[in-house]
């Protein structure tokens, strides 16, 4: 494959053997050249969604699971980390070639009437940091803990929250937290916890500690700005009021949590699967400069997830394009070429 390698922006001859990524290939070596010019990028990714079920009243089913597996492999995106679903990940995923690599979170950790009921795992407020540990360690050292539900209730309070994270990373984990509250986001943010999904109602106060603490922020733009424009519109009521002014600051402080140095990244939180492009869209217009709003789907979001870029002896996941995504955000759709574990499957 050549083209010009993002983000470095150098142009560069990689070969691929045995599912591996190689700069240099020993004399004599015979290939097949399937990408002769245009970008290439590391494999895309969705750190935010939620395959095998498309609704509360559907249950987890292994076809929808593959069928979404797919939907996101023919975007490019190689690799999903979904933070909470119905069920554990089955282990057939991970030996799936035709799928994307998956880091998964186990089942939503749900107290009590912060959820839908038994759409997650439903336990007490003293069971967490024990069920946290649980579903962790039998993911992919993940955990995802709903930190908050409806506006005007309380969120997890702050010190089963912090005995939560400190558990699973005494194992080595990592926390993803739901927060869409004030409380829910400082109380996650002032827990440890890795990432914040949705952040509504960040007190912008806290993104220096977040950058500190090497806490992400998974915004999930998309799923929100679809229906911004018709609560906007819609009659008065507190509940309007408050995903307004959440929505406005949320836009806000996508562009100021990147300038303070946190890792701002792109996760869909929707359906149809496969759709990281467009989210990786919103995050440029929130007013992240064009390459940050590309890495948040593609390198930055591979890095943060444990996986190397398109170095030597990394895993042959890529994409290419034939003109650059930083420069047409619409091309980032529509891969002329996706690689995934060594083989061409588009």
């Amino acid at each position: 494959m050549r083209g010009v390698v993002l983000p470095e922006r150098e142009e560069r001859t990689l070969w691929i053997d045995g599912g591996r990524l190689r700069t240099d290939a020993a004399p004599g070596t015979e290939a097949e050249l399937v990408v002769d010019g245009g970008f290439l990028l590391p494999g895309l990714v969705d750190v935010h969604t939620h395959p095998g079920t498309e609704s509360v009243d559907s249950p987890f089913d292994d076809s929808v699971l593959r069928k979404h597996l797919l939907e996101h492999r023919d975007a490019g995106v190689l690799l999903v980390r979904t933070p909470g679903t119905a069920a554990r990940m089955p282990g057939w995923v991970d030996d799936d070639e035709d799928l994307p690599r998956v880091r998964s979170a186990g089942r939503w950790l749900a107290t009590p009437g912060r959820f839908f009921p038994g759409f997650g795992r439903d336990i007490g407020e003293e069971e967490l940091p024990a069920a946290a540990v649980e579903e962790a360690s039998a993911s992919s050292g993940w955990c995802k803990v709903v930190g908050d539900w409806r506006w005007d209730e309380p969120a997890v309070p702050l010190d089963v929250l912090t005995a939560a994270v400190a558990a699973v990373h005494a194992e080595g984990g990592r926390v993803a937290v739901h927060c869409q509250t004030a409380e829910g986001a400082r109380n996650a943010v002032l827990a440890g916890a890795d990432s914040l999904e949705h952040g509504m109602h960040l007190d912008p106060g806290l993104l220096d500690r977040m950058a500190a603490q090497g806490t992400a922020l998974v915004p999930t733009l998309g799923v929100f700005g679809a229906k911004a424009d018709v609560i906007r519109a819609g009659e008065r009521s507190p509940y309007r009021d408050d995903f307004v002014a959440g929505w406005e600051g949320l836009l806000t402080n996508v562009r100021s949590a990147y300038e303070a140095g946190v890792t701002v990244l792109a996760g869909t939180d929707s359906f149809p699967c496969g759709t990281v492009a467009a989210e990786s869209s919103w995050l440029a217009r929130a007013g992240l400069p064009a390459e940050a709003a590309l890495g948040a789907a593609s390198w930055t979001a591979r890095r943060w997830l444990g996986l190397p870029g398109l170095t030597d002896g990394a895993p042959a996941d890529l994409v290419a394009y034939d003109t650059d995504p930083a420069l047409d955000p619409r091309a980032l759709a529509h891969p002329s070429r996706i690689v995934l574990r060594g083989r061409v499957v588009r």
